[in-house]
């Protein structure tokens, strides 16, 4: 049973679960250039917030009017909808007037979230988003890039890979306006592609060889086990690649130029500008 602490608002802030990944950075620097009061939440940054550490989430919720949900490592996991459903209730009771909940598009896992989320009582939007092109200059993908060599299980599937400013700046549309709320927007870029596509794209773009191969899941999890990474990292790649990427979101929305009233960022264009950070250069 959960300890039910009430609030009252105080400030209208907003709270920005995952303030410092992907996404919730970039919702913390829009926000913050609007002048909307911010709470980050995260294990680093006090009031300090662990999902998996219940007593922290009481300071976190604390005089908080909207709520930026985004659950590490993974909506999809086993662990996720109790949690979820937890969180919900105490923020609820805390007084938060607004959820907007980053999702995965084509997860029956995480639309169990989704509809924890919608069924509140609470004001809602949820976001589901397609793989961020991020994954390549941010995330799992960049250490291959820069050793040259990219090893994926075999994919079946192509993917219309989304850029994660564009998720940010659909979030905070979310956040401040409610002309969105009770609604399901699905994210996409503008064009599906292969894995061998993006990295045949970004090598060009950076002028350097990416070879490229695919095996077997069954191979692929064992190279990840001799990387002495997690179990439960290696059951969710496996779980995303086997799943997710089996066909069932290969198809393109339109959802970010309906809240956005622009295209979305191309993959080409999302080259362009990381090529300036320099992140593809590093030895």
């Amino acid at each position: 049973m959960i300890r039910i602490i009430k609030y009252k608002n105080m400030d209208n802030t907003t709270l920005v679960l995952g303030g410092t990944g992907k996404t919730g950075r970039r919702v913390i620097d829009r926000l913050a250039k609007l002048g909307i009061p911010i709470r980050i939440g995260s294990r680093n940054i006090a009031p300090f917030f662990d999902w998996y550490k219940e007593e922290t989430w009481d300071a976190a919720l604390s005089g908080i009017e909207k709520v930026y949900i985004t659950f590490q490592p993974d909506i999809a996991i086993p662990q996720a909808q109790q949690i979820i459903q937890s969180f919900v209730q105490k923020a609820k009771y805390a007084g938060v007037q607004k959820l907007v909940l980053l999702s995965g598009r084509g997860e029956h896992e995480a639309e169990l979230c989704e509809n924890l989320v919608i069924k509140s009582g609470l004001d809602w939007t949820i976001v589901r988003a397609s793989w961020f092109m991020q994954n390549f200059s941010e995330g799992f993908l960049l250490d291959s890039i820069l050793a040259g060599e990219m090893i994926l299980p075999k994919i079946n599937a192509d993917e219309p890979f989304v850029d994660a400013d564009d998720i940010a700046d659909v979030v905070v549309e979310a956040l401040m306006d409610d002309a969105h709320s009770h609604q399901i927007y699905s994210l996409t870029g503008p064009t599906l592609l292969s894995f061998e596509k993006a990295i045949s794209l970004i090598a060009n773009a950076i002028k350097r060889e990416i070879q490229y191969a695919e095996i077997s899941m069954h191979n692929y999890t064992d190279m990840l086990r001799s990387y002495e990474l997690t179990e439960e990292f290696i059951s969710l790649i496996s779980y995303l690649f086997t799943q997710v990427l089996d066909g069932r979101n290969e198809f393109i929305t339109n959802d970010v130029e309906t809240v956005l009233k622009r295209k979305p960022t191309s993959f080409q264009e999302y080259i362009n500008k990381t090529i300036k950070t320099g992140i593809w250069n590093q030895p």
